[in-house]
Order: structure tokens, then sequence, then C-alpha cells
């Protein structure tokens, strides 16, 4: 990481702020979830920095972004992803989402078309509209709140507790991008999402959808989704939730590689 840069553009009116492994390499945008933050994906950024130049931004109300008062739906989020793209002259970068960096990328490839080279999203929030509801009357917020104003050393030490098979550095990652979440961003719950099988039908790359055998988009969603689109291929991952990239990273950096080599691959004339 130490040859690693942290930037911060203006785009869509805020500043975001990324993390970037450098060099001459091909780009790829990487979208973390809600109480996420770029840095969380340093595990696979590492992985890939050697054919890649990692992008990884903190969405507006994350890490070291603006927060502003309001206009934190996912089409704030993926306009802010565009605007980014834009600023720093990405040329047809690959996107990689989780969670609701997953949405945001289906949002921005949706509208994007072409000029993306490919997508890949894991675990997105496609959620049922009964079940954006029920994540929305939740108390998911006022646990965050509470989060807020706890010792990190506390926090951490029941975190290792609950996830012992997680790396003490991605812990810390994840805390760090916790306690410097703005309430504000939980805003994204509001109901209604963008409509999943719009977005996956209009995408217009090749794209993979990751999931767990235990996630929030089943398999047999993922299965149908691969139907409405033939340029989408699903990736199953045994053994793993909604945070797959961080319970199973090896299996996870599999899946993402694989995807990769398929999308670099030369064109047969």
């Amino acid at each position: 990481m130490t040859n690693w840069i942290r930037g911060t553009c203006t785009a869509n009116r805020i500043d975001i702020h990324y993390l970037r492994t450098s060099g001459d390499k091909r780009p790829l945008l990487a979208l973390h979830g809600l109480t996420g933050s770029g840095a969380c994906w340093t595990p696979l950024a590492r992985a890939l920095q050697d054919r890649y130049d990692v992008f990884m931004p903190d969405a507006r109300g994350h890490g070291a972004s603006s927060a502003p008062p309001h206009g934190y739906l996912y089409r704030n989020l993926a306009d802010d992803v565009i605007g980014l793209i834009k600023t720093l002259g990405l040329v047809a970068p690959v996107l990689l989402g989780h969670s609701m960096g997953g949405m945001t990328a289906a949002v921005v490839a949706h509208e994007m078309g072409t000029a993306i080279r490919g997508v890949i999203l894991a675990d997105p929030t496609f959620l049922s509209a009964e079940r954006q509801r029920e994540v929305y009357e939740s108390d998911v917020a006022e646990q965050h709140r509470r989060l807020l104003g706890r010792d990190k050393d506390a926090v951490l030490a029941e975190t290792k507790a609950r996830q012992p098979h997680r790396s003490l550095e991605l812990l810390e990652l994840i805390i760090d991008a916790r306690q410097q979440t703005d309430t504000r961003a939980f805003e994204v719950l509001t109901p209604p999402n963008p409509d999943y099988r719009e977005l996956v039908k209009g995408i217009a790359v090749p794209s993979l959808l990751v999931v767990g055998t235990n996630g929030v988009v089943s398999v047999e969603t993922a299965r149908e989704l691969q139907e409405l689109n033939p340029r989408l291929r699903h990736w199953v991952i045994a053994n793993a939730g909604h945070g797959l990239p961080y319970d199973q990273p090896v299996e996870f950096a599999a899946a993402v590689g694989s995807f990769l080599a398929t999308v670099d691959a030369p064109t047969p004339n």
C-alpha cells in the first residue's frame, strides 16, 4: 500500500475522496456498501494491483467524502460515480460493487452502456418491495447512532469475538469506516429502490453477479437474472452470506479474477 495514492476530486457538486493503487494499468472502480469505505477493499486491491489501477472511492456520507444535508438515494450515488469517472478521465473502467455499491454499480452500468468495460455485482441490494420496507422500518440506523458514541477498542473486541475468521486489519478497516459514516447516509434505505430487473436487462457489457448461499440475492434469483440478460453470468460462493468479500476473500478474489480474465481476453478476429 506504500505506493497507493489518496486523492479528492469534486464531482456532482461534492468532494469525493478515493484511494488508488496507481500505475499505468486498466482502471477498476470498486464501490463499497453502506457504512463501508473505499479502504475496505484493501485486501482485494492488493490482489489486483499488478494488473489494475484500482480506484476505491468513499461514497457521500462515508469516509472522507462530503456529507451533504440530503441526497443519498441511489440516483445521487450513481451520479457521483458517473461524475467521478468523467472528472478523473477513466476510460472504459470495470465497475465492482458490493451491497449498496452493487446496486449503485448496476444503475451506473445501465446508464453508461458501453462506456464501461464490465461490471461485477457482489450480493447487491436487490430486494423485494416488502423486504425494502422491512429494512427501512428496522432499527439499523438507530444501531448505527449508538455505535458512533462507543470506544473503538471495545467495538473491535466485540467484533473480533463475533467474526474471528476475519483478519484484524480488515476488522479495523470496517470499524473505522462505520465510525466515519454519517447517519444521513441511511437515507439510501428509503423505498423504493430502482427496479433491479430492469437494470440488469439494460446492462450492455459483460457482467458477473456473485452471490453467497446465504446472502441477500438468492441462487434462484441469480439464475432468473441470468436468463434476463445473456451478458450476465452468476457465481455462487458456498457458506457465504451478505459479507462475502470479507468472509470468503480467497473465493471472492477467484470469482473476480476469473471474470476479469474473460473481459480482458483478446477479441477473436
